[in-house]
């Protein structure tokens, strides 16, 4: 069973990318820690603005990818070595350069789909899983940008947050509580 705790968004509404990317970057600039920004498309240079790394998805499709290249020669030597010989006109049985196509088709198969199922279970997308939506708006045509809350927070770093948030051109300023399970699933309180 995994414990559970609350967390408090604090977050603002933009209308633009452009007023989102300006407000982003001020934010950084004023030294604020920016918990999230929700989007309904992507926006370029947004990772960079928040200081996000780049991601290491590319490393898991070499690892998919050298996953499939493994299987298919490895199938493929057993098949003509082991399970199956045929002698093909006095060919040798280990013939790697006939093998060449299905690994080609293996390791594309394996590193595409691979990559996929790692992206949708990353970003929570996959069947059963619950995305992470503050505001329904902003799967639609809303910017989001959200700052974590806690105890620790004084009135004095809110208050900064939303003056922030204020004259960057946020249309609206929310809080809402989430609640966040041990491996970092967030659900919802309504």
């Amino acid at each position: 069973m995994s414990s559970k705790h609350s967390k408090r968004i604090l977050y603002g509404l933009y209308e633009d990318e452009e007023i989102l990317l300006k407000a982003v970057k001020n934010a950084r600039a004023e030294g604020l820690s920016i918990w999230n920004c929700l989007t309904p498309f992507p926006v370029h240079g947004l990772d960079h603005a928040m200081g996000i790394k780049d991601t290491r998805l590319h490393t898991a499709g070499f690892v998919f990818g050298a996953t499939g290249t493994l299987t298919a020669l490895t199938f493929m030597s057993w098949v003509n070595t082991v399970s199956y010989p045929i002698n093909f006109g006095g060919k040798p049985n280990l013939s790697l350069p006939a093998f060449i196509p299905i690994t080609f088709e293996l390791t594309v198969l394996f590193a595409s789909v691979g990559m996929v199922l790692l992206y949708l279970f990353i970003n929570r997308l996959a069947p059963g899983m619950e995305p992470d939506i503050l505001d329904p708006r902003t799967t639609s045509h809303l910017f989001l940008m959200g700052f974590e809350i806690d105890d620790s927070t004084s009135k004095a770093q809110i208050d900064d947050v939303r003056r922030v948030l204020q004259e960057t051109g946020a249309v609206e300023i929310a809080e809402k509580n989430i609640e966040e399970e041990e491996d970092g699933a967030i659900r919802q309180i309504f």
